[in-house]
């Protein structure tokens, strides 16, 4: 393990294997470097990259300082893209793959930016978040009730099936969920903007004028497909890709040849 700093004094807590070049790996809501398929797909794409993966502030083995506004991921994300050597492409999954976007837009070095089903949604195939959404998760975590917000965010948030999210703390997982789930205000500030079922603003990412490709699950819900098929139609310069039979849980070496292609 490796740690760099963040612009505000955060130290941030990453993993670097392989060699070539630099590639660094966003992670989705309540995962990090120990939890996640992020740790499979370093694996698979070491064989021709140089590839960082990181714990996010608030998780892991990285520190937090509060208070949180969505720039300081963005500077977490600038300090380990300098470690990787000062550019680096970049992947990022779900909430992972907003908070890419949003720094792609910001104007960090990143060279070529892959995104995997960032959960946005721009019709009606799915309910929008609750209008209290962001107060509401505010709430929870504030309270401590960490697993009534782990529950909310998968019910609101995701739109898992309730029957689903009530079993959810029988799953072997459920405690490392839990103890993450203080981070979830984060990943929420970088997507609840387009979870409406509205189309994206005509100027959103109008910078992101690097090679992008946004890839999608072919099994994954209609909402979800929607969404990352109309983001590539957003961006300037982006293709879109299905990976046939994957859902938001991605396999590595499903995923794996598809980046090894596009970052070449």
């Amino acid at each position: 393990m490796d740690r760099t700093t963040s612009k505000d004094g955060t130290p941030i807590a990453f993993d670097r294997l392989g060699e070539g070049p630099a590639v660094v790996l966003v992670d989705g809501a309540l995962c990090h470097r120990k939890a996640g398929p992020n740790g499979a797909l370093a694996q698979a794409l070491a064989k021709n990259f140089t590839v960082l993966t990181y714990d996010r502030r608030g998780r892991g083995d990285s520190g937090d300082t509060l208070p949180f506004a969505p720039e300081r991921e963005i500077e977490d994300l600038a300090a380990v893209i300098d470690a990787a050597g000062g550019s680096a492409r970049v992947y990022g999954i779900s909430s992972g793959a907003a908070l890419a976007l949003d720094a792609a837009e910001s104007g960090l070095p990143i060279t070529k930016l892959a995104v995997f089903e960032p959960p946005f949604f721009v019709d009606d195939t799915r309910p929008p978040i609750p209008a209290d959404y962001v107060r509401r998760m505010d709430e929870l975590v504030a309270t401590g009730q960490r697993g009534k917000a782990v529950k909310y965010f998968m019910r609101a948030g995701v739109n898992l099936p309730a029957p689903v999210v009530a079993l959810m703390p029988l799953m072997p997982a459920w405690s490392g969920l839990k103890a993450v789930a203080h981070t979830l205000p984060y990943d929420v500030s970088f997507v609840a903007d387009h979870e409406h079922g509205r189309p994206y603003p005509a100027d959103a990412w109008a910078n992101v004028a690097i090679p992008a490709l946004a890839i999608d699950g072919g099994k994954s819900p209609a909402w979800m497909r929607s969404g990352v098929r109309t983001l590539a139609e957003q961006l300037p310069n982006a293709d879109y890709v299905t990976l046939p039979g994957q859902t938001h849980i991605v396999k590595a070496e499903a995923l794996a040849p598809v980046l090894e292609r596009f970052f070449g």
